[in-house]
């Protein structure tokens, strides 16, 4: 009797183990955040969006939204600056339809593309945190926040000697410059004179 009470237990709760997993669950919610992550972000297949985002996507920003073509633009934009860029996941909750990702970006600034800045082959780590809703199985909106500038310190702070040697050269070119004129005029002068 025993037995049958452990097979029929067991049966009944594989069902309610698979369901853990299904739209709408916190762990069905969880391992979409993931593949933005992984799929996306650390492996470039930005073809699987469609299969992650809704298509009326909004990524909700400080002060305007992105629908989903320029949010996946935006992640382009920085996959092609950094190359190598890698991020992990280091806490991840969810809660109704709701996910939370905090997460570490990890890169090498070795192509054009990042706001601008040509490749300076700058290592950046960047810490954020993303709030997504998700509906029906996808992303329906996002909210994002971390310290850009942080970033862009990282990057001046490893070309601090080239940019201290491009401004001494600024300098040297300036007293150069201011040198010589004064040269000519006053060689100009005394020839007036004479």
């Amino acid at each position: 009797m025993n037995a049958i009470a452990v097979l029929l237990f067991a049966a009944l709760a594989q069902p309610a183990a698979e369901s853990a997993d299904q739209a709408g669950t916190p762990a069905h919610n969880k391992a979409v955040a993931r593949r933005v992550f992984e799929e996306i972000f650390n492996q470039g297949r930005f073809e699987v969006a469609a299969e992650i985002y809704a298509p009326d996507f909004k990524n909700h920003g400080l002060h305007r939204d992105a629908d989903l073509k320029e949010d996946q633009d935006a992640v382009r934009a920085e996959k092609q600056a950094f190359p190598d860029l890698k991020m992990s996941v280091d806490l991840l909750a969810a809660e109704g339809d709701l996910v939370t990702a905090l997460w570490t970006l990890r890169g090498t600034h070795t192509s054009d593309g990042y706001a601008g800045l040509p490749a300076t082959g700058a290592k950046v780590e960047l810490r954020g945190i993303t709030i997504w809703r998700v509906v029906n199985g996808k992303l329906q909106e996002e909210w994002s926040a971390f310290n850009e500038m942080a970033a862009y310190r990282q990057v001046i702070a490893q070309l601090k000697w080239t940019l201290s040697g491009i401004l001494l050269a600024f300098v040297a070119a300036i007293v150069v410059l201011e040198r010589a004129l004064a040269w000519g005029v006053r060689t100009i002068v005394r020839r007036a004179r004479a």
